[in-house]
């Protein structure tokens, strides 16, 4: 059960700490669903596009469905504007991810942990000193960014650029912002960092099978396959419960929010969030349909 937890956790970290943007590649049938919802009130239309952020060049085009919904939409909303990551503030960045003064790594994990940080990044031919001065959430994200990278998965060819790239005139609105992911990550105790990081750690080399699995899940419309492969070890570990509920409860209810909002204006909106976000009992697409919307998976 612990290896489930570790497992599905870092497919958690996958979807979500790193803002990543899944894909889907073109439609075998007509009768293929994707991981897109429309969802409609009385006045406007909010198209769900349920996202990974690091993909390959190799599943473009994207299905026509979700193209055909985003020509449809006169306003594309992301959880955080990458284009506008420079705007970031530097110094709350560096204040969140760095620790000050002459603190360093080794005193906010245990030596298992902090040995285990050391050989995994001389495996990479990074330097321990090159981060003893970052703190756990940033050395996590690091980490599994290099291995999808090594894998062909970018944030180039990711699907948030993909649409950021061709918004042309529609306004864009985000969720959250770059800094305010920042500040979720760096809120976790010193404690829920270290086992985000040991989760990291421990299921690095697996990293190409989750990814396979999650796409694979994706390309289908498989959300039961995808709600499995997320929530496997939700309740196997007691420590994991207060990761799981900021990462992707407490962000839910304040989508779901804004989301509503749309719904009460005019306008056809084309949203894109990562994909654990839509699915299970407490996901947005459930909340949606339990408050009346009119909900269908395309």
């Amino acid at each position: 059960m612990k290896k489930l937890a570790n497992r599905s956790l870092h497919i958690v970290l996958i979807l979500l700490l790193l803002n990543l943007f899944v894909h889907v590649q073109d439609a075998v049938s007509q009768d293929k669903k994707n991981f897109l919802w429309k969802v409609q009130s009385n006045t406007a239309t909010v198209y769900l596009l349920g996202s990974v952020h690091f993909m390959r060049k190799d599943i473009y085009p994207l299905d026509s469905k979700i193209e055909d919904a985003f020509k449809k939409s006169n306003i594309l909303v992301v959880e955080a504007n990458i284009n506008d990551a420079a705007k970031a503030d530097i110094q709350r960045l560096m204040a969140n991810a760095y620790y000050p003064g002459s603190d360093t790594l080794d005193r906010h994990v245990s030596r298992e942990t902090y040995d285990l940080i050391k050989k995994e990044t001389e495996r990479l031919g990074i330097p321990i000193q090159m981060i003893n001065k970052q703190k756990t959430w940033i050395i996590s994200l690091t980490l599994s960014s290099l291995e999808l990278l090594k894998l062909g998965f970018t944030p180039a060819d990711g699907i948030d650029m993909h649409f950021l790239s061709r918004a042309g005139g529609k306004r864009i609105i985000e969720l959250e912002s770059v800094d305010y992911q920042i500040r979720l990550l760096s809120s976790f105790s010193d404690r829920e960092q270290e086992l985000f990081l040991l989760y990291t750690l421990k299921d690095i080399k697996t990293i190409r099978q989750e990814m396979e699995q999650l796409l694979h899940t994706w390309k289908s419309g498989d959300t039961k396959g995808m709600e499995l492969l997320i929530s496997k070890g939700n309740s196997g570990d007691a420590q994991l419960a207060p990761i799981y509920e900021k990462l992707i409860y407490e962000r839910n209810r304040r989508m779901i929010s804004r989301i509503e909002e749309f719904l009460r204006t005019g306008e056809t909106y084309f949203v894109v969030v990562g994909a654990a976000h839509l699915i299970g009992d407490r996901g947005i697409v459930r909340a949606l349909m339990d408050k009346g919307y009119s909900v269908e998976q395309n």
